[in-house]
């Protein structure tokens, strides 16, 4: 598999019922959005265990918002996981996320090169000003991906994050529109 191949598509209802089977996994939970304290994982948007029933109606106001767009990521012909970007039109920006649903694929460029493409749309295609991030503390890797990316420290979500029967503090980073041009290019690296 090539970091090379990655392409985000239109997401396709075998995708959302894809993301509800990795979600089953506490680790891939943990690193997307978490738990939500009553134990279901947490997610923007759409819920992906409700998403395989929606009707036509349903998943296109869903899928087709102009205030979220959302890809399924894929790696040549392989669904590998789902980016988002949920826009604030009134203040130019967006949150992004981004999720690699297969665990052997972590730590091997995939997440970056999904995240670089989401970056891009967002900055490039959106004209957004901004694009933040909300990370659990605890996902360290996510966090030295975003400050590759040139993303800082703009503020902590005290305690917002259960997890394990504790909580934890999520950690907002951001990144403007004139911080990201002329960035190193993350694809080449391998996080």
């Amino acid at each position: 598999m090539s970091v090379q191949s990655i392409k985000l598509r239109v997401v396709l209802k075998e995708d959302v019922v894809r993301i509800k089977d990795w979600l089953k996994d506490d680790e891939i939970a943990e690193a997307w959005f978490g738990r939500y304290s009553y134990g279901d994982s947490a997610h923007l948007a759409y819920d992906p265990l409700k998403a395989g029933s929606f009707s036509k109606k349903k998943w296109k106001e869903v899928f087709e918002d102009s205030d979220h767009m959302i890809f399924s990521v894929y790696n040549g012909e392989e669904h590998v996981g789902e980016g988002h970007l949920a826009i604030d039109k009134a203040l130019g920006d967006g949150q992004l996320s981004v999720l690699i649903g297969r665990k052997d694929l972590w730590h091997k460029g995939f997440g970056a090169a999904a995240t670089d493409k989401m970056i891009q749309i967002g900055f490039q295609q959106l004209e957004l000003f901004r694009i933040w991030v909300d990370v659990p503390e605890y996902n360290k890797n996510a966090i030295k991906l975003f400050k590759q990316f040139g993303f800082v420290h703009e503020g902590t979500l005290r305690q917002s994050r259960p997890h394990h029967g504790a909580r934890f503090d999520s950690v907002i980073m951001g990144i403007l529109k004139n911080e990201y041009v002329g960035k190193l290019d993350i694809r080449s690296t391998d996080i």
